[in-house]
């Protein structure tokens, strides 16, 4: 946590993954954010992972640092009340749909400095999750070494939309700030897949080849990495990207004499292009796939580190949750107690700000926490009215 939005609240009614991400990362740089729930949770409340009690992990990690309101936003009221604070706060993130009850032209009519933030699936309003975005734009059909198409786990269009989500969040912001006025920024899942494979240049080279890029398995494509397997067997990736990155290999696993002599043969030097690393690939990987062979990894590793290599050895996921470089010694976690009743060490910003101290990471709330606070403070509705409107159902505390 830093206090770098401490003045500024934001409401979010979303669910899953890209909305609620946006919301976080927010909140994890000091927003207040008010995360706005149907009462007994939406439809990510629920999802997996799940704890021993039957909590969703996934919920209560994606919601740390968040406020929580639970409304009834089947009945009128609920709605009301909803639309009402999104009006008196002025800032809203939501993957709600573009027209009903929750669109930015009727909730502008009365506060014409409103910035909603959309995340949608597509951007004619259709649906997509990010399994089907990945498919539809080509990467599990490079994916792997085929030939039927890969999906990868994790959502990671997803998590790009959220953290452009944010990003527009703050640009909207800005904009208003110099005198702009409020607007609705939609930001697609699909687009920012599609525009994502753009900017990375992969539609042009298709386009520019006529032929789908080839499948290389674990192989980077344009430039020497690959993963190789030790003696003692240990599995790890290595990439030698830039130039000081493959002396190093070269170094560390003493093999100047084969890739010179590759060279020779070939008329190539690699010492500066990656490209060319990466066509003689043929040649240069069984080089290193022996001499990785010889050399057990702890070794392996003292000698790469010596060499200011860029590497990394393959762990299962319980392996990183008890690495110390990673978890365990990393100040950007913190151990919580959480809703699910579990303690462990959970993520605050990604960023570091040298000049800042970082705050405590703060655990998710319990769904409807602070509903009779967000009520009073942001709404204005004295005790009796929050009381009545609990009574009828419409508002519901943990």
């Amino acid at each position: 946590m830093y206090a770098l939005l401490n003045n500024l609240t934001i409401i979010e009614a979303s669910s899953f993954v890209a909305s609620p991400s946006a919301g976080l990362y927010l909140a994890q740089m000091g927003a207040s954010v008010v995360r706005v729930d149907q009462i007994g949770g939406g439809p990510d409340y629920r999802r997996w992972p799940l704890g021993p009690n039957g909590d969703s992990l996934y919920w209560e990690n994606l919601n740390r640092a968040k406020k929580s309101l639970a409304l009834d936003l089947t009945s009128g009221e609920g709605r009301e009340l909803l639309v009402e604070l999104v009006r008196k706060t002025g800032q809203f993130i939501t993957n709600f749909p573009v027209d009903g009850f929750l669109s930015h032209a009727r909730m502008a009519e009365t506060c014409a400095d409103l910035v909603t933030v959309r995340v949608m699936g597509r951007s004619d309003g259709g649906s997509a999750l990010d399994y089907t975005v990945n498919a539809a734009v080509g990467i599990p059909d490079m994916t792997g070494n085929g030939p039927d198409p890969v999906n990868h786990v994790l959502p990671a269009w997803d998590l790009l939309t959220g953290a452009y989500a944010a990003f527009a969040m703050l640009a909207a912001l800005r904009h208003r700030d110099g005198g702009g006025g409020g607007q609705e920024i939609r930001v697609a899942l699909q687009n920012v897949a599609t525009g994502s494979v753009s900017n990375l240049g992969m539609i042009a080279e298709v386009l520019a080849s006529g032929a789908n890029r080839e499948r290389l398995g674990n192989a980077v494509y344009g430039a020497f990495g690959r993963d190789f397997v030790t003696r003692d067997g240990r599995r790890f990736m290595v990439m030698a990207i830039t130039p000081k990155q493959w002396a190093g290999l070269v170094r560390a696993l003493e093999i100047e004499a084969d890739v010179a002599a590759i060279e020779a043969v070939r008329g190539v030097s690699f010492a500066r292009d990656e490209g060319l690393r990466f066509i003689h690939r043929d040649a240069l990987f069984p080089i290193v796939d022996a001499a990785v062979a010889q050399r057990d990894y702890a070794t392996l590793a003292a000698a790469l580190a010596a060499e200011g290599c860029c590497y990394g050895a393959y762990q299962t996921m319980i392996e990183a949750a008890q690495d110390s470089a990673l978890v365990t010694q990393n100040p950007m976690f913190a151990t919580t107690q959480n809703p699910s009743g579990l303690t462990y060490p959970a993520a605050g910003s990604f960023a570091t700000i040298p000049a800042m101290a970082r705050g405590s990471v703060r655990a998710a709330p319990h769904l409807g926490a602070d509903s009779e606070y967000i009520l009073s403070t942001h709404l204005g509705l004295s005790t009796t009215q929050i009381g009545a409107l609990i009574g009828k159902g419409v508002v519901a505390r943990s």
